[in-house]
């Protein structure tokens, strides 16, 4: 399967910039597979379409201010993106820009932080210790930046409502580098509608690094390999979820995060609950153990979302729903509009 056969244009006018004013105001396209057809509303009337018994998984990773903004000594400003932790004060880093940064140059971040670069990593990769006399956690709530994707524009820092719209309200866990982002839609008076109704809501974990967007760069796409990102489901959520399959209970999973950290679970010989890290690549031709449907945005072309969107609903009908949603002039990405697959 080639990478031109998840290519589309999307017009920049519908990369959404802003987040509606309320999550819940963001419309909502359910998709009816068997049926191939499709509604059109808005997220705060999901409510219409799930039933008692249904069990809603979503993601509770945080987004971390993951973006630092310090001085090399000598040679300018520098730019870090906060990766994975690899121990204490040691953390995988992407570097901006990357040539001038070599093993052994300290950059100082404000006052009270600064970064030993230890070592070179492949890519814009570096190893880097922070050094600080401070709680590292509290100085990066108090200097990093919420790292919003490069499509986002903005012409100074990120602001206060970035950072409270950039993360889902049942966000818990630190460690995302990127918004689970079919989440941003759900409120709080949204959620107590949905466990009204009787629909059991249960959480797992998956820290979104680059591997979830890295675009793909193989003209095979089955040659793609995924970076690895840390998952946990608890026992119970997991049990939950197998015994809904066995009866006939409708499993929606919020996001193709929580799509990949469920389906990387079932597939580990016998898993009940715990933490892993996964590089599981969903495409085309994976056949899916878990889930009945699913909630998420619009995503770019090429990317690893799109692609595994493609594998849940089909290819044809996807990009039939793409072109709809482009004529109806839906917001795509991060902070844009989503879909209800239901097979």
């Amino acid at each position: 399967m080639n990478i031109a056969d998840f290519e589309y244009n999307l017009p920049k006018e519908l990369i959404a910039q802003e987040p509606a004013d309320k999550r819940e105001d963001s419309r909502l396209m359910v998709v009816f597979c068997k049926e191939k057809k499709w509604d059109h509303c808005y997220f705060k009337n999901l409510i219409d379409y799930l039933k008692s018994g249904d069990i809603l998984v979503v993601n509770d990773t945080r987004v971390i201010p993951a973006r630092l903004k310090g001085i090399k000594k000598g040679d300018g400003k520098v730019e870090i993106l906060l990766v994975c932790q690899r121990g204490i004060n040691l953390w995988d880093v992407f570097v901006r820009p990357g040539k001038k940064v070599k093993a052994g140059d300290v950059i100082q971040f404000g006052s009270s932080l600064a970064g030993v670069i230890k070592e070179i990593t492949p890519g814009r990769g570096r190893l880097i210790e922070f050094v600080t006399n401070g709680d590292f956690k509290k100085i990066l709530e108090e200097i990093g930046e919420v790292p919003l994707p490069h499509y986002i524009k903005r012409t100074g820092p990120p602001t206060q409502r970035d950072k409270i719209r950039y993360q889902t309200i049942y966000a818990s866990k630190d460690g995302a580098i990127a918004a689970p982002t079919a989440g941003l839609h759900f409120s709080d008076e949204i959620m107590q509608e949905i466990i009204k109704k009787g629909v059991e809501v249960f959480t797992i974990t998956l820290h979104v690094g680059p591997g979830s967007f890295r675009p793909i760069r193989l003209n095979d796409i089955s040659m793609h390999k995924m970076e690895g990102e840390y998952f946990e489901i608890s026992s119970n959520t997991f049990q939950e979820v197998m015994s809904a399959r066995k009866s006939d209970r409708r499993v929606i999973a919020v996001g193709t995060s929580t799509v990949r950290a469920l389906e990387s679970a079932v597939n580990i010989p016998g898993f009940n609950g715990g933490s892993r890290w996964t590089d599981l690549y969903i495409y085309p031709g994976y056949k899916f153990k878990t889930i009945d449907a699913l909630i998420t945005n619009f995503h770019l072309p090429h990317s690893t979302p799109l692609v595994l969107v493609c594998a849940f609903a089909g290819m044809e009908l996807i990009f039939k729903i793409y072109q709809e949603a482009i004529d109806k002039c839906y917001r795509f990405l991060s902070f844009g509009d989503a879909m209800l697959i239901l097979t």
